[in-house]
């Protein structure tokens, strides 16, 4: 109950909702099957909150697994006291719990486990709670050659070490300090080597701990870890001093003895307590700038997934190469392979005519709409090839550059062998570039998501949390879509809610044994697919021309009565969702009903009758279908020809925290910096652009040496902003 009211307190969400979200996690229910057909039970929270309260709730019952560990672990020593365990208890942070739990820690041998081994634990007590008697007059009754203490120094210097370790496991006194760094501390950047670099701008850096960005935490730390740059935290040692002396010495305690305790802090700040929280927060830096990261990649990731698909009766797909050639695949408008073929128009074969010959032949004996490239080596040149091409003979034809990134990995995977077992890595790559275009989304859940590159410093975040933000995108993806039982693969099934890799091989091989599934009810039948699996996915696989046709909807079998009532009350008939004619008549009438009453009427959930309504008026309708098609070209952009103020068409590839990277036909990229996406104030470029986006773009500047553009989106009318 306790973990209901935290999260429901920080979600700023009702306790029953919350409670019932709790108890359909603790069931097996998936997020995308929850955030779709489980309104009424969240009151509709989305996908995103769902995962938060995932997350936060794994968290707590984490800190409840420590605290329960560490209250143990103190007990076994025999120094839990009815306080400490109430502290232990009561924490809300793991970092909190760790820090009270610092001081029972087992630890390695120190320069204060040595002197209380020398039996001076209890001379560094009398020290901080006597303050009659003199240092020396203390220290005198714990002289012994026989343990190495010959002289005052160095009984004193062994009293002091164990004071030093008390401060640094003071708990209060690290909360403190941690506070006072993020609010006041500065990160230093310093260059190790004379050479150029890219960290060139980070050479002689420092800006505050409260406000660097991000991005640079990720530039800086990769810098530091090639050798290039040399980080500290710095801080004034004197706000560090106040602190422990306000804090740990009362007033009485440091009288006559000001020299001895400032020793002691200056010693407990250099060798103990500055390395430590510097690291710490260092670590906290990182790990902002990583979920930043993740969050970065993962929206990347889903608007390139999410991008509309190009129906087209045949597509010319081409993978780009010098010496090895060009390698090129036909695929029809369902990606079967109709054709593939290899030219050899650049260095050093310079086989142009024949190249221009072989493309022809292509073209007209698949009747191809449309050529696709891969972004890759001899990108342009090949770009340069086809645009000529379409000038001189085909003019009604058109092409666009897609980015490879991951095609090489796909094309030499298990699965592309499989798929392909008789065609080499090349010719897998130029099919999976056509695919691309054809189904952006069934194409890319082949690839490992980290893989597709679109994202700042996504190889430097740690591989596990990454992964995992990843496949929620990946399976969020894919159930928002649906996904064509019949047609699909087993690399997108397996991201069905309730699906694994294991039953999407097994759908596979019972479709095929049984040349297809008719009903989403057959898929009870599947080996290992069971009722709790079923229920989940079932919402989310489509069967076009199956038995009944709501199984070409989003309508989740559950519902079936509910939506066949609906229909049957405006007089309609599932049946009537096949017939074009009859779906417009059913939008008309639908489109007219207010959901609250027949919700009341039907005894239903209002949100699923909205859903179910929405499903029926638009039966079998892919969401992906309103989005922008990708910028198809029929000429090539030089940069030679390019000049600030120009005004061209482009593609987003890429959005990173400071801007966002824009594809205008050359080889490399154009940047449009952050303080030129908008007129308006933005806290980050994903407020005005995602990637796929179509954009109308300024050019700002041309840096032809080093072949960089600066762009520009302000003030151009129809600037194609995020929708």
């Amino acid at each position: 109950m306790e973990h209901i009211k935290i999260i429901a307190k920080e979600m700023q969400w009702g306790q029953k909702y919350i409670e019932n979200i709790i108890t359909l996690l603790d069931e097996g229910n998936t997020i995308p099957f929850i955030a779709r057909y489980r309104k009424e039970a969240t009151n509709s929270m989305d996908e995103t909150k769902l995962r938060e309260i995932e997350a936060r709730l794994s968290y707590l019952r984490n800190l409840d697994k420590r605290k329960e560990e560490v209250l143990r672990i103190i007990d076994e020593q025999g120094k839990l006291t009815k306080e400490l365990a109430e502290q232990i208890q009561t924490a809300q942070k793991l970092q909190l719990v760790e820090d009270l739990y610092l001081p029972y820690r087992q630890k390695r041998r120190t320069r204060a486990t040595l002197a209380k081994e020398k039996g001076l634990e209890t001379l560094a007590k009398a020290i901080l709670e006597d303050a009659s008697a003199s240092l020396n007059q203390l220290a005198e009754a714990y002289l012994d050659p026989e343990k190495e203490l010959h002289t005052v120094e160095e009984v004193l210097k062994g009293a002091a070490d164990i004071i030093c370790e008390y401060i640094q496991e003071d708990a209060p006194i690290r909360g403190q300090l941690r506070d006072l760094y993020r609010k006041q501390a500065v990160v230093s950047v310093k260059n190790l080597t004379k050479e150029e670099s890219v960290y060139d701008r980070y050479y002689d850096f420092e800006e505050p701990v409260s406000k660097i960005l991000p991005h640079r935490v990720m530039a800086i730390n990769r810098g530091e870890k090639e050798g290039f740059l040399q980080v500290k935290v710095a801080i004034e040692e004197e706000k560090i001093s106040r602190i422990i002396q306000q804090s740990f010495f009362s007033d009485k305690a440091k009288k006559g003895r000001e020299a001895f305790y400032e020793a002691v802090t200056h010693d407990t700040i250099k060798r103990l307590l500055h390395p430590s929280v510097e690291r710490e927060i260092r670590n906290e830096l990182t790990e902002a700038a990583q979920i930043k990261g993740i969050k970065v990649f993962a929206d990347n990731v889903e608007s390139l997934l999410l991008q509309s698909p190009v129906k087209k009766q045949a597509i010319l797909g081409i993978d780009p190469s010098y010496r090895t050639g060009c390698k090129l695949a036909v695929i029809n408008e369902s990606g079967q392979v109709l054709d593939i073929g290899v030219i050899y128009p650049h260095q050093p074969q310079n086989k142009v005519a024949e190249a221009k010959k072989k493309l022809l032949e292509l073209i007209g004996k698949w009747e191809v709409d449309l050529i696709v490239i891969g972004n890759g080596t001899a990108s342009r040149e090949t770009e340069s090839l086809v645009a000529a091409l379409i000038q001189e003979h085909q003019p009604d034809l058109s092409f666009v550059i897609v980015s490879e990134a991951g095609a090489s990995v796909y094309s030499a995977s298990v699965l592309a062998k499989e798929e392909f077992p008789n065609l080499d890595v090349s010719e897998r790559s130029a099919i999976s570039i056509a695919r691309r275009v054809l189904d952006p989304l069934a194409e890319l859940v082949k690839i490992e998501p980290r893989s597709i590159g679109v994202g700042q410093y996504q190889h430097d975040i740690a591989g596990k949390t990454l992964d995992e933000s990843l496949k929620n995108v990946v399976e969020s993806s894919v159930n928002r879509i649906g996904v064509e039982i019949n047609t699909a693969s087993a690399s997108l099934l397996q991201y069905v809610a309730g699906l694994n890799k294991t039953m999407a091989n097994n759908i596979i091989q019972y479709r095929d044994q049984h040349k297809g599934i008719q009903s989403r009810k057959e898929l009870l039948k599947v080996p290992r697919l069971g009722e709790k699996a079923f229920v989940q996915a079932a919402g989310f696989i489509r069967i076009r021309n199956g038995k009944n046709p709501l199984e070409n909807t989003s309508v989740h079998p559950e519902s079936y009565a509910v939506a066949e009532k609906i229909l049957a009350m405006n007089g309609f008939s599932p049946e009537d969702l096949r017939n074009k004619e009859t779906q417009e008549s059913i939008y008309e009438a639908l489109r007219k009903i207010d959901a609250r009453i027949l919700s009341k009427e039907l005894d239903y959930g209002v949100e699923t009758i909205m859903d179910i309504i929405n499903d029926l008026m638009k039966p079998g309708r892919d969401p992906r279908e309103d989005l922008p098609k990708p910028l198809m070209r029929n000429d090539i952009v030089k940069l030679e020809d390019l000049h600030p103020g120009m005004v061209l068409e482009g593609t987003v590839t890429n959005v990173v925290d400071f801007g966002a990277f824009i594809d205008i036909g050359l080889k490399n990229d154009g940047l449009c910096h952050i303080s030129e996406l908008s007129g308006r104030f933005i806290r980050h470029p994903m407020e005005v652009v995602s990637v796929g986006n179509i954009v109308k773009t300024k050019i700002l500047d041309v840096d032809k040496k080093k072949g960089r553009v600066s762009l520009s989106l302000k003030n151009i009318e129809g600037k194609g902003e995020k929708n």
